[in-house]
C-alpha cells in the first residue's frame, strides 16, 4: 500500500451509477481480487445485516475494462489487518477500523488497474433499479402489515415509523432484497406471544389481513410519494435513512441500501403471506416497474 487509505465516499445514496475514483489498494484472493477505491457509486453487501446484494458493473481505464461482480464491505484495521464481508471481525463503523467498499472482480486484476490509478467506474444501472424498487417496496410492505396487524396488540409493542404496533421489528429474523421484489421471515413464537401479540386471531384471519396489506399497498403506489435517501455523510459508515411521504405520514427508516426515486415507479406492489409453519410468517412481496 503506497498511501494512507481513508473510510470510502460513497455516491449511491443520491442514486449515483457512474463516478471516477483512485484506486487505494488492491487485495488478492481466492474468491477475485478486490479493489478499492476513495470514491465509489457502487453500493456495497452489509457483512452483519446482508438484505441488498452489492452493486455489479465495471471498473474502466483508457478505453479497457474489468467487471466488478459484486461490490462488498472492507475494512482495515488500526495494525492493518485488511478483511473482507464475512471476515470482519466487528460490526460495521467499530472503531479502530476504516470501513471500506471493496469491488470484488471475476479474477486477477488486469496488469493496467494499479494503486495510485484513477479509474471510471459504471454499476450495472438496470440491476440497480431492480434492486432498489425491491427495497422500497420490502419497506412498504412491512409498514403495511404493521398496520394491518395493529389491531392484534394486547400489549404496546413499540411503535414504526408511522407510529403503529411494530410487528416488524418485534418479530423479523430474516429480510432478503431481490430484484423487483423481497422475502422476509418473522418468528411467531413464545416471546411474541408474551410480548402480547394475539397469533391465534392472526392464523384464523390470514387471507383477510393479506388483502389488508395488498389495499393499502395500492393506495401507495397510486399516491406516487417520494422515495429517496438522506445520508447524514459521504461515507460508507455514515447513517442513511430511507424517507418517504406517504398518505399516513412521513416514514425515516434507518436504511444503508438503495431505493426508488418515487412510487411512480411501481405499477403494482403486492404480497403473499406464508404460514405453512405456524411458528413461522413468509412475506414475499412483489414489485412491478411502471
Amino acid at each position: 500500500m503506497t498511501a494512507a487509505v481513508a473510510a470510502t465516499r460513497v455516491t449511491f445514496a443520491g442514486g449515483a451509477v457512474e463516478g471516477a475514483g483512485t484506486v487505494q489498494r488492491i487485495e488478492a484472493s481466492s474468491g477475485g481480487a478486490v479493489v478499492v477505491v476513495d470514491e465509489t457509486p457502487f453500493h456495497p453487501v452489509d457483512h452483519t445485516w446482508p438484505d441488498q446484494p452489492g452493486d455489479s458493473g465495471e471498473i474502466r481505464l483508457d478505453g479497457r475494462g474489468v467487471r466488478v461482480v459484486e461490490a462488498v464491505m472492507a475494512a482495515l484495521s488500526a495494525d492493518g489487518e485488511f478483511a473482507v464481508g464475512a471476515d470482519i471481525p466487528v460490526k460495521r463503523g467499530g472503531e479502530g477500523w476504516t470501513w471500506l467498499v471493496g469491488h470484488r472482480l471475476e479474477g486477477d486484476a488486469p496488469e493496467w488497474l494499479v494503486e495510485g490509478a484513477r479509474v471510471e467506474l459504471a454499476v450495472d444501472e438496470a440491476r440497480r433499479a431492480r434492486l432498489s424498487r425491491g427495497h422500497t417496496a420490502c419497506h412498504l410492505a412491512s409498514l403495511a402489515l404493521d398496520l394491518a396487524l395493529a389491531d392484534l396488540w394486547r400489549k404496546e409493542p413499540g411503535t414504526d415509523a408511522l407510529g403503529n404496533p411494530d410487528f416488524e421489528g418485534r418479530a423479523n429474523q430474516t429480510s432478503r432484497i431481490g430484484e423487483d421484489g423481497a422475502v422476509d421471515e418473522y418468528r411467531l413464537g413464545k416471546s411474541l406471544r408474551r410480548a402480547g401479540f394475539d397469533t391465534e386471531t392472526f392464523s384464523a384471519t390470514l387471507g383477510d389481513r393479506e388483502a389488508a396489506i395488498n389495499a393499502r399497498l395500492a393506495q401507495w403506489v397510486a399516491s406516487g410519494a417520494v422515495s429517496r435517501v438522506v445520508p447524514e455523510g459521504p461515507t460508507i459508515v455514515d447513517r442513511r435513512t430511507w424517507h418517504s411521504e406517504l398518505p399516513e405520514g412521513t416514514a425515516d427508516i434507518l436504511c444503508g441500501g438503495t431505493h426508488a426515486g418515487s412510487l411512480d415507479e411501481f405499477a403494482s406492489i403486492s404480497v403473499s403471506l406464508d404460514l405453512s409453519d405456524p411458528q413461522l410468517l413468509v412475506m414475499t412481496t412483489t414489485a412491478v416497474a411502471a
